[in-house]
């Protein structure tokens, strides 16, 4: 039946567009109640939605980032765990050199047995220093992106590789005769020459650590100021909606009431038949 075969009084008409007005209200704020937004959709406020969309697109990207920054940060610290031991490691065998200065010639065979497996130990460490594949003293290097477009890196490596045999940077004589004086002192010297780049290389991952964590630190906080941004276009304020809701359901109830009043006007008509 089309629209024109029925004929409704002005004021039926008026009140029953204020109820499907009502309703439709009603319905977008139900809606909104229920996902906890005011912007579900590009057809509610496309502008909000595309622009929250793009803030959590790069807050999700700069996520993925953050996780590679705190990867680099343990295979800074696992690098740095082992300098810290072969420093200690050179500390004892510096320590084994100057007992064999005033040992006899039978405790001088066994320090330099144990001189030697310490340095063995040395290679050892340096060996199992890698983290995820990655050993920063064993010749392995790390490249730490901080942006989405890459731009903004940090490259990682030790100058040196840290095995005291012929195959790293340095070369500490095993197997020698500890009873000689001019022995022990190249072996002093030798590990002197160890402790020295050690220490430089441990403040160069000090500073590289302290990058990524810099870094890392600010990029928790742009995720966070994006995810507040996307929100701040799109989350419903719950305590607004529901006395929107209460609002319209007043209304609801007012306008089916005065429709009703109405319909009864246009019926007492008939009454004069």
């Amino acid at each position: 039946m089309a629209i024109s075969d029925i004929t409704l009084g002005a004021g039926m008409r008026e009140n029953l567009s204020s109820l499907q007005l009502t309703s439709a209200l009603m319905a977008r704020t139900s809606e909104r109640l229920a996902t906890g937004l005011k912007v579900n959709n590009a057809v509610d406020d496309p502008t909000a939605f595309f622009a929250a969309q793009a803030h959590r697109a790069r807050a999700s990207d700069l996520a993925g980032l953050k996780d590679g920054m705190g990867e680099a940060i343990q295979t800074v610290q696992a690098a740095n765990e082992g300098l810290e031991a072969i420093t200690s490691l050179i500390e004892q065998a510096r320590g084994l050199v100057q007992a064999a200065r005033s040992a006899s010639a039978a405790e001088a065979v066994d320090l330099s047995a144990q001189f030697d497996e310490i340095i063995a130990q040395i290679d050892a460490v340096a060996a199992d220093s890698g983290y995820k594949g990655v050993n920063l003293i064993n010749g392995g290097a790390l490249t730490v992106t901080f942006n989405e477009d890459g731009s903004s890196t940090l490259g990682i490596h030790t100058t040196t590789t840290f095995t005291a045999t012929s195959t790293g940077d340095f070369v500490v004589t095993t197997g020698v005769d500890f009873a000689v004086a001019a022995n022990l002192d190249t072996a002093v010297g030798e590990l002197d020459v160890m402790r020295d780049q050690v220490r430089s290389e441990a403040k160069t991952l000090s500073a590289n650590l302290g990058v990524i964590t810099a870094r890392q630190e600010f990029t928790t906080g742009m995720i966070a100021t994006l995810q507040v941004g996307a929100d701040n276009l799109t989350v419903a304020d719950e305590n607004e909606e529901s006395a929107n809701m209460l609002a319209l359901q007043t209304r609801q109830q007012i306008s089916i009431a005065t429709l009703g009043m109405t319909s009864q006007a246009q019926q007492s008509i008939l009454r004069l038949f």
